[in-house]
């Protein structure tokens, strides 16, 4: 009975996809997916958490998803004027206080879009939040590597939980793998 409990539990940090880099996701791969719009984690997921001016690879991006009319929308934990502050220069939708790992945040996005659940991927660095609160949701999920290497102190906490759970995903489900594209 544990080991069945333990494989139920596993399966909600089980991402659908794990992609290397957030700039790897190309909206036609999406398409092809039936995924019409894309959430994201904005902390070392869509810009690094100690650098908030993004880089040129995400604008490109971004204008990539745009011209495929694929709308980015934050979905994230900070407060409202941090989000605000760093999402201001590249002028996205967000929703601050997501409630991650609940999925809260994402359902209320699905519903403002007014898609379905499996019209949406989650996009996000961590397992012990973004993915969880993807499968709460009932949406895609892509788990990408973080930005950069280190993490406000906060995430450090997740990080070292994420170690373990991560050895026993990827016991559990083997064809789990990090790929360049969800092509792969």
């Amino acid at each position: 009975m544990y080991r069945r409990g333990n494989k139920m539990l596993l399966r909600e940090f089980k991402p659908t996809w794990m992609i290397n880099s957030v700039y790897s996701i190309a909206p036609q791969q999406l398409k092809q997916q039936g995924i019409r719009a894309v959430f994201t984690d904005l902390d070392n997921t869509l810009i690094a958490w100690n650098n908030p001016d993004g880089t040129p690879e995400l604008k490109k991006w971004m204008q990539e998803l745009d011209d495929n009319n694929i709308p980015l929308i934050v979905i994230s934990n900070n407060n409202y004027a941090r989000v605000k502050r760093a999402v201001a220069p590249l002028s996205l939708p967000f929703i601050s206080r997501a409630l991650k790992p609940l999925g809260v945040g994402i359902n209320r996005a699905v519903k403002k879009l007014g898609l379905q659940p499996h019209e949406v991927v989650m996009v996000g660095d961590q397992l012990l939040t973004d993915m969880i609160a993807a499968n709460q949701a009932g949406v895609y999920s892509i788990l990408v590597r973080p930005l950069i290497s280190t993490d406000a102190w906060n995430t450090r906490i997740n990080r070292f939980f994420e170690q373990y759970v991560m050895r026993q995903l990827l016991k559990q489900y083997p064809a789990l793998k990090w790929q360049e594209e969800l092509n792969d």
